[in-house]
């Protein structure tokens, strides 16, 4: 039963990869037979992790086609920040006793990397930088159910920036996200946990930033 799940674990890291490097675009269907050779598993995890992923958002079933990737209309992204930023803001608040100033100084090194995957525009490394910040104080974030809901709902908008045309836009608007994140580590540091949590609700997770991601 362990090796099963864990089969199924590895098809679903997969196909989430797939999508977040732009391989599998919104629309496009998901080819199971190929999945199952490329990754020499049978069916069965396969149709497990696409079942899984349908439940977290990513993919829908459509009759006679398939699972397909799922493109989130405007409403609903917007609707998810509103989500997200409420339990975000809880988990900043959770997690701001906790944090050490080691701690704090590892999340000020992933803003300075940050700044860095943007001046050189490597999206994928940027990307890869802010899921490292915000798990430092994810990581010791007491409540794990309100962490993995996060991470759920966050999947929602896996995107491949490289794939977006308006190259200069996106950069702008990340350089600005990741002054957000200088403006957490502060209020992190100050322990000013009531400020934390309407900062992450109303400016890092405004909802008229949801179609520039990954934030």
């Amino acid at each position: 039963m362990g090796n099963y799940l864990l089969l199924k674990d590895h098809v679903y890291n997969y196909i989430v990869e797939q999508i977040n490097n732009g391989e599998l675009a919104a629309g496009s269907k998901v080819n199971e037979s190929a999945i199952g050779e490329s990754l020499k598993v049978s069916r069965t995890p396969v149709r497990e992790a696409l079942i899984q992923l349908s439940s977290d958002g990513l993919l829908e079933y459509a009759p006679r086609k398939g699972f397909v990737i799922k493109e989130l209309t405007k409403e609903e992204a917007k609707d998810t920040f509103l989500i997200i930023g409420a339990l975000d803001g809880l988990a900043t608040s959770l997690s701001a006793p906790l944090l050490t100033e080691k701690q704090l100084k590892e999340m000020e090194f992933y803003i300075m990397s940050m700044d860095l995957a943007l001046n050189s525009e490597n999206f994928a490394m940027y990307h890869k930088m802010q899921e490292d910040f915000h798990n430092v104080y994810l990581s010791i974030c007491p409540n794990k159910t309100l962490v993995d809901l996060l991470f759920q709902l966050e999947r929602k908008f896996l995107k491949n920036l490289e794939s977006l045309n308006d190259t200069e836009f996106i950069k702008s608007k990340l350089l600005q996200t990741n002054n957000e994140h200088r403006r957490m580590v502060e209020l992190f540091r100050e322990g000013n946990v009531e400020e934390l949590d309407r900062y992450m609700k109303e400016v890092h997770w405004n909802t008229e930033k949801a179609e520039i991601m990954p934030l």
